[in-house]
């Protein structure tokens, strides 16, 4: 099992999930960040740090319709550069934050 970035993610890219992560599981594009399965040991610590709701746990992600984000973290999370210190958050992201109802 593992722990997944979903949309809610794209165009924010806030990483205050990043700053408690043991194992440097994090990674990221121009849009947004994904978590590579085989690194993250599912402490789930970055779950409650991510200001969008945009992380689940693979079991609760299918509740969510969301299940799609497992093969999509995997596929793009390993040929992406890790990100294991806290950037600034994507131009725009406290708007997307707003319309997303946080």
């Amino acid at each position: 099992m593992t722990t997944i970035v979903t949309d809610n993610c794209k165009s924010c890219r806030f990483t205050d999930c990043v700053t408690v992560c043991p194992v440097a599981c994090f990674h990221f594009d121009d849009e947004m960040l994904y978590i590579d399965p085989d690194v993250c040991i599912d402490c789930s610590a970055c779950i409650p740090e991510c200001p969008v709701q945009a992380i689940f746990e693979d079991d609760d992600i299918v509740a969510e319709g969301k299940e799609e984000w497992i093969a999509i973290n995997a596929e793009r999370a390993p040929d992406l550069p890790v990100c294991d210190e806290q950037m600034d958050p994507l131009p725009g992201a406290e708007e997307r934050k707003t319309e997303l109802g946080f």
